[in-house]
């Protein structure tokens, strides 16, 4: 069955990144060209580090987004370099049916316009591996 982007949420230690609108997640692998034997002019490759970012979308709302006691959402822009623990998961799935990682704030963006609700953007950068959390007993 397709999800639904409404059900995914960020996680910011154990607090939903509040009025997320989008999320994206991306991982990747860096690719070692090797020289091969048999392959004289084809390239080929093996898989190197791996690395991994979430870019969320969200409302701005009175109280930081992250969840940091006694900030407001426009002090969130002063969280970037800061590191958090990230939990990206279905809204009623089990911790365990997820994913986690310690990413950085690489970028805190609020855009606002007359007329319009505040929207703001994070950039996470995974720092260090994105992992299934391991089951609860």
């Amino acid at each position: 069955m397709a999800k639904n982007g409404n059900n995914i949420i960020v996680y910011s230690g154990g607090t939903a990144i509040a009025g997320t609108r989008s999320s994206e997640i991306q991982s990747g692998a860096e690719l070692i060209e090797v020289s091969s034997p048999s392959q004289g002019t084809w390239r080929q490759y093996i898989a190197g580090r791996k690395e991994w970012s979430v870019t969320v979308g969200f409302l701005v709302l009175s109280d930081s987004a992250l969840a940091i006691s006694n900030k407001t959402g426009i002090q969130d822009l002063l969280q970037v370099g800061n590191t958090f623990t990230l939990k990206i998961k279905e809204r009623t799935a089990a911790d365990s049916d997820g994913v986690t990682g310690t990413a950085i704030l690489k970028t805190a963006k609020i855009t606002m316009t007359r007329g319009n609700l505040v929207q703001g953007s994070f950039q996470f950068t995974g720092n260090g591996t994105l992992s299934a959390p391991a089951a609860q007993a």
